[in-house]
């Protein structure tokens, strides 16, 4: 006896496709909508100056810029900065950045560079094309990458950890309010990023012995990494104010001093060595000294130029304060993911809000419904497959039994022959 089935459970795979359009449309990370900033203008320290301080004041020497650009390029680094390429994963060029000197001082150019830039647009003239369109400043980029010098600073006028801990809130004040002041002025996409673990430097272990005793396993200074930590605590919690504050701004937090540390914690893991140990200095346990990457030194009569490592592709640290192209690289190769986040989603997504909530977090709404809908597919899949599994002994009951009347036949979907 035999049965020849007429009907396949097609339902499987027609949920399934349906659940990857629900995901999709509910989910805006997955959507195809990606952000197009026509510009990048950046605000911080000399971790991320592409120029500005050494236009300003003295052009630094090589081996400065020796990596990518074979010569100094106003850039602190043996190459690119996470600015660069963040600019390279949204496509935009090097020359594209706008990184004066302090924050204060920035802003107030940045209100300059609005107003001049456009005089000069609409004067006309050589330099028009140069200039950026009015709605590039509502639709670019804003990204800020400062904390750490402000500490370092206070350290060395001899501050305490404890009074540089006590004069954090007020730092992040004024951070808050230069991203109010942009805000203003008609920016409403920011990509804020913490500080780095500032007890890791080879420049803070070199100059105070003491915080660099108290050390981790790695051979950070602690007290040092507690301040960097507790900065980017206040200013964590400054963003969420901020995303309230200011509606109609889409503002992520950027996480980076999880991912230095780790490069720090694992050289090994990412092809890297010496994680506390300039690449370009001199002198000492973490090759730092008074005498700087490009200077020259006298040691015994002789002048030596403090000059770099054999291979900076393979170091962390490059002059005892600022990272390694290569370091660089990696960062935002893992920052622009989302990963390191908040609000958890990709670089080239920052200037969407959707997934705010009311308390500026990343809304679970969208979540919630991909997963009822989770539930709703496993549920389903299971009834079908059982219901088949029930089906299939009824039908093979009457069909042993040869019972061809029986009304069961049309659910069996079979013919007894």
């Amino acid at each position: 006896m035999k049965c020849l089935k007429m009907i396949k459970p097609a339902f499987t795979l027609s949920c399934f496709c349906m659940l990857l359009c629900y995901a999709t449309v509910l989910n805006p990370v997955f959507a195809d909508d990606t952000c197009d900033f026509p510009a990048i203008f950046n605000f911080g320290d000399s971790n991320s100056d592409t120029g500005g301080l050494a236009a300003t004041f003295e052009w630094n020497p090589p081996p400065y810029g020796e990596t990518f650009f074979h010569m100094p390029n106003g850039r602190f680094s043996d190459g690119r900065l996470i600015i660069d390429f963040i600019g390279a994963t949204i496509t935009q060029p090097l020359f594209r950045y706008y990184s004066p000197v302090y924050l204060d001082v920035q802003v107030g150019q940045f209100e300059q560079f609005i107003n001049r830039s456009q005089f000069i647009k609409k004067s006309g003239g050589i330099f028009k094309d140069l200039m950026p369109e009015e709605d590039s400043f509502e639709e670019a980029l804003y990204t800020f990458d400062i904390g750490v010098n402000d500490m370092a600073m206070e350290l060395s006028a001899n501050w305490t950890v404890e009074e540089v801990n006590a004069s954090i809130p007020t730092l992040i004040n004024g951070l808050s309010n230069a991203i109010k002041d942009v805000y203003k002025l008609g920016g409403r996409s920011f990509w804020v990023q913490n500080t780095n673990p500032m007890g890791c430097l080879p420049a803070m272990l070199t100059n105070y012995p003491e915080a660099a005793a108290q050390n981790d396993s790695v051979g950070c200074a602690i007290p040092f990494n507690q301040l960097s930590q507790f900065y980017n605590y206040k200013l964590k919690e400054a963003v969420a104010q901020l995303r309230k504050d200011l509606p109609l701004a889409a503002i992520t937090y950027v996480d980076v001093y999880t991912i230095k540390y780790d490069i720090i914690s694992h050289p090994q893991k990412y092809g890297l060595s010496y994680p506390t140990i300039s690449c370009c200095g001199y002198g000492g346990k973490y090759n730092y000294s008074d005498a700087g990457c490009g200077s020259t030194v006298t040691v015994n009569g002789s002048d030596i130029f403090v000059g770099s490592c054999k291979d900076p592709s393979k170091r962390i640290n490059w002059d005892g304060v600022h990272y390694t192209e290569a370091v660089n690289k990696i960062i935002v190769d893992h920052i622009s993911t989302g990963n390191y986040s908040d609000l958890p989603i990709p670089l080239n997504m920052v200037c969407h809000r959707e997934l705010e909530d009311s308390d500026s977090n990343y809304t679970s709404t969208q979540t919630i419904i991909t997963y009822i809908y989770i539930y709703i597919y496993i549920y389903i899949y299971i009834y079908i497959h059982v219901y088949h599994i029930i089906v299939i002994l009824v039908r093979s009951l009457l069909c042993n039994k040869q019972i061809h009347s029986s009304p069961w036949l049309g659910i069996c979907g079979c013919v007894c022959i």
